[in-house]
């Protein structure tokens, strides 16, 4: 049990700003690498959080004109606003110049990503790498201003190894030195990866030594957890990310016009529309590959049966999974 007093700190239907932007409620959607795209920061809009994070966006990529990275990634729906976009990278110049795009596109906040553990991003220089090289970690927030003329958020882990604060000293700087409007704080270093428990104490540390809003990431798998970390870190806001993965009730659940689980019909409808956005999106071939990564997450809520299931998983006809979707909730259509 937490010994912290939370008493003081806001409940998380209350509005908030970061860098001047209003924020409706203190619930948001995380960056999702290679998910957070356009149709499911909306889809988190829909069910009730107050802001959602785009999936990382290279910097490069936008800097050279990557016709995908700019026709895909950089597509914002109306709806969505306030809309934040996540760049990474590991050079100033190319990260102003991305963060002006981004902002060209409609991006209302910049994220920065310095926490990805991932050997590909890390192994460039980016991502939580950038903890170990905090002048160049400062250099790309004033880049990023300067780019966009937006508010510039960074994301951070603890440290890159365990036992290490470094990332702790880096939020701290990159608010002090170079000007970031926030910072969202994952306290587990990035060799930790998602596993073991996240050092809610040391955020709510943090939190008391910023003059920005601290969002706590990390370990917010279900509403109950999020409102712990919430609690126990003192934090501005809550970044949900795995606990999203098909359930974007949870937002609902946050924000209080939520108390029961969706029933299977519910799903089922959610998992439709999903389906549709992804086939406006990438097309019927691209989506059905897409959507793989999808389905499991859905079933676990729907009654539909193994062998329909297996189907869904290994279908290339989105009429065909839309069918198989149906048999796992008939009362949905």
């Amino acid at each position: 049990m937490s010994s912290i007093d939370s008493s003081a700190q806001p409940p998380l239907t209350e509005p908030f700003e970061i860098g001047g932007v209003r924020i409706s409620n203190r619930v948001m959607l995380a960056p999702l690498a290679g998910i957070g795209n356009w149709f499911v920061r909306l889809q988190a809009r829909r069910h009730g959080a107050g802001l959602a994070v785009s999936e990382m966006v290279s910097s490069f990529g936008l800097h050279h004109g990557n016709d995908r990275t700019l026709r895909e990634l950089m597509r914002i729906h109306p709806d969505e606003h306030p809309v934040s976009v996540q760049l990474f990278g590991h050079d100033a110049d190319v990260m102003r110049s991305a963060a002006e795009i981004a902002a060209d596109a409609g991006a209302d906040l910049i994220d920065i990503n310095m926490g990805c553990p991932v050997k590909k991003v890390f192994k460039t220089g980016a991502g939580a790498a950038l903890i170990d090289d905090p002048e160049l970690a400062v250099a790309l927030v004033r880049g990023a201003r300067e780019g966009s003329g937006l508010p510039v958020t960074v994301k951070v882990r603890s440290g890159v190894r365990a036992g290490e604060r470094s990332g702790f000293g880096l939020a701290l700087r990159l608010v002090e030195d170079g000007g970031a409007a926030g910072v969202a704080f994952h306290p587990r270093p990035a060799t930790q990866g998602h596993k073991g428990n996240p050092d809610y104490a040391l955020a709510h540390e943090l939190a008391d030594r910023l003059d920005v809003p601290m969002i706590i990431s990390g370990g917010l798998s279900t509403a109950e957890a999020a409102r712990r970390a919430y609690a126990e870190s003192g934090a501005a806001a809550a970044m949900i990310a795995r606990g999203s993965f098909g359930f974007p009730w949870v937002f609902e659940e946050l924000t209080g016009q939520r108390t029961e689980p969706p029933g299977p019909e519910e799903v089922a409808s959610e998992l439709l529309w999903v389906i549709d956005r992804a086939e406006e999106h990438f097309g019927a071939e691209r989506a059905a590959r897409y959507l793989r990564k999808f389905y499991p997450w859905y079933l676990e809520h729907m009654n539909t049966d193994r062998d329909a299931a297996v189907e869904l998983q290994q279908s290339a006809d989105l009429d065909r999974a839309r069918e198989l979707v149906a048999v796992g909730a008939p009362a949905c259509l």
